[in-house]
């Protein structure tokens, strides 16, 4: 991406109008106060169901890029607002970094990257070229210089990759992942690459990158640069998460069929976008509630599991240039302070009314709901928990003149709570107590049989361990896979943790002891995993110096093969 897609700045690259582009694709969103004037009088919605038992995408977390060769890093301040969870702050769980061409560049956004980490946020990074190199130029349609990686420098490439991660590593940031390339399909001024080529990068040189691998970060979510991945058993061996770009993107796009038929086991990043898609104002009302409508149908249509801006500060980005967030940025804040990193997005009434847009998450016994409402009048919603028992809601609101406020308490009375949704604003509501069934100490699912490793009625089952560590703390997401033919109800993985390490808190499962060997049990939600399933849990501790990470597990006595 270039620095800013629709303003010149001086030694950034040639600028090629993205509204041009867009506008000849026919999918640039036209911005207009007047979508979001309706009714004039405070309406009434359809009652909005909440089905904590209803399952969907584990949430990375929402976040943005830092890239200080083309803007400059954040500052220390600025760190804090964008990776701190309170009051005034951004609560960003995912940090974007460019892969620099050269290596004595490695060091732009390392203090960003670290001091992310001890917030507690994951990182990813894009490269934009390889190193010159390992580039040759060729003629693509009337671009006579267009670039491209030499076939015979694939295998330098994957360990130009590696060593940035090695490199990150040993400076205290463990990568989330890597892409190949960032948008090989909109590259006029970086490196192009076409959807056989990144295949048979993936195929023959992904599998020495010693990360998570993302591809193929197309501009637009054009499908015809994931469906050939999704398609080569090889190749999606050998990459761990489709990411995508939402630039123009119409929503009747963002649902993706074929990932949802061969993408068991692998994740569905949004990693780059701006919206509205112009360098206006971020401060613009209600121009900035189009973001939250974006959010909501990312994470409900496209069932995305992260979603992350393009600068982090910027004067159309959720940080403005001093610092403070915008209105943008305070729509973003109403998802990323309270949907957090392990959080399930669970099945909610999505429309209940017209310009009304409801997302809902569980993490551990708490219920998130983030309701949007893009009308010129107050709407009267109900929303229902499915067998929930959550006594009363915390809420939270950004319209015109408040920015992430906090409300007075919500009670709850049998599973229903009625609430007002102001005119053009965004209403995130938490929960406090269980927002749905818990299993009672009696009545915990029974393990299946513990078969021996040599032969037994199991497959051994796949599992995923990230840890991102600070000074004195972590947090651990840990991925199970059945890779079985048949679904396992009821699990218990077991492993141990390294001295010094000290469970404080879980998502997803219950935890005991809290140190030494630990069993984590399946929660009423997903004591279930279908064959191919992958389902995710975590918790969050403390440390005394030790962040090694256990070295072996097993589920329902099964040994598991760990990746």
């Amino acid at each position: 991406m270039t620095r800013d897609r629709n303003e010149r700045v001086s030694g950034e690259r040639r600028l090629l109008s993205r509204r041009s582009v867009l506008a000849t694709l026919g999918t640039l969103p036209v911005i207009t106060a007047a979508t979001s004037v309706l009714d004039a009088t405070e309406a009434a919605a359809a009652t909005a169901v909440i089905d904590p038992s209803a399952q969907r995408q584990t949430i990375r977390g929402f976040g943005g890029m830092a890239h200080a060769a083309w803007i400059g890093d954040l500052t220390a301040a600025q760190r804090e607002t964008a990776f701190g969870n309170g009051d005034g702050k951004l609560g960003f769980t995912v940090l974007r970094i460019p892969v620099g061409e050269n290596q004595s560049d490695w060091s732009r956004d390392l203090a960003t990257a670290q001091r992310a980490v001890e917030l507690g946020a994951t990182v990813i990074a894009s490269p934009w070229n390889p190193p010159a190199s390992m580039t040759e130029t060729f003629v693509r349609g009337s671009q006579t210089n267009a670039k491209r990686l030499k076939y015979s420098a694939y295998a330098a490439y994957a360990q130009h990759l590696n060593s940035f991660v090695t490199y990150m590593r040993n400076n205290g940031v463990n990568l989330y992942g890597i892409s190949v390339q960032n948008e090989p399909d909109y590259a006029y001024d970086w490196t192009w690459w076409t959807a056989d080529e990144i295949v048979r990068f993936l195929r023959e040189n992904a599998g020495v990158i010693g990360t998570r691998v993302i591809a193929p970060e197309s501009f637009q979510y054009v499908k015809s640069m994931s469906d050939p991945i999704l398609n080569d058993s090889v190749a999606l061996a050998n990459v761990d998460i489709i990411g995508a770009h939402l630039y123009g993107t119409p929503y009747s796009n963002f649902p993706y069929p074929l990932f949802k038929q061969k993408g068991a086991g692998k994740e569905l990043w949004m990693t780059e976008v701006y919206y509205p898609n112009s360098s206006d104002s971020a401060d613009l009302w209600p121009q900035a509630l189009d973001v939250g409508e974006h959010i909501h149908h990312a994470m409900v249509d496209a069932e995305f599991q992260a979603y992350v801006w393009w600068y982090i500060r910027r004067s159309y980005g959720p940080m403005r240039e001093d610092g403070q967030i915008s209105k943008r940025g305070a729509v973003m804040a109403q998802f990323a302070r309270f949907v957090r990193p392990g959080y399930v997005r669970i099945e909610a009434t999505a429309n209940p009314a017209s310009n009304v847009y409801v997302s809902a998450y569980r993490g551990g016994d708490s219920i998130v709901i983030v309701a949007v409402n893009k009308g010129s009048s107050a709407v009267t919603q109900q929303f229902t928990l499915a067998n929930g028992t959550a006594s009363s809601a915390s809420s939270w609101v950004t319209d015109a003149s408040r920015n992430v406020a906090p409300q007075a308490p919500v009670g709850i009375t049998n599973g229903s709570l009625t609430v007002t949704l102001p005119a053009l604003s965004v209403t995130t509501f938490v929960t406090a107590g269980s927002g749905g069934p818990s299993p009672s100490p009696s009545s915990s699912p029974t393990p299946t049989p513990s078969p021996s490793p040599t032969g037994g009625t199991g497959t051994a089952p796949r599992v995923a361990y990230t840890m991102n560590a600070w000074n004195t703390g972590f947090t651990a997401n840990i991925s199970i896979t059945n890779t079985g033919t048949s679904a396992i109800n009821g699990w218990t993985l077991v492993f141990t943790l390294p001295a010094g390490q000290t469970i404080t808190s879980g998502w997803n499962a219950t935890y005991s002891p809290s140190s030494g060997q630990v069993s984590a049990r399946n929660v009423s939600y997903n004591a279930t995993i279908a064959p191919g399933a992958t389902i995710d849990i975590g918790f969050q501790a403390t440390h005394t110096g030790n962040t090694a990470e256990p070295t072996a597990f097993t589920l329902n006595g099964i040994p598991c093969t760990v990746v």
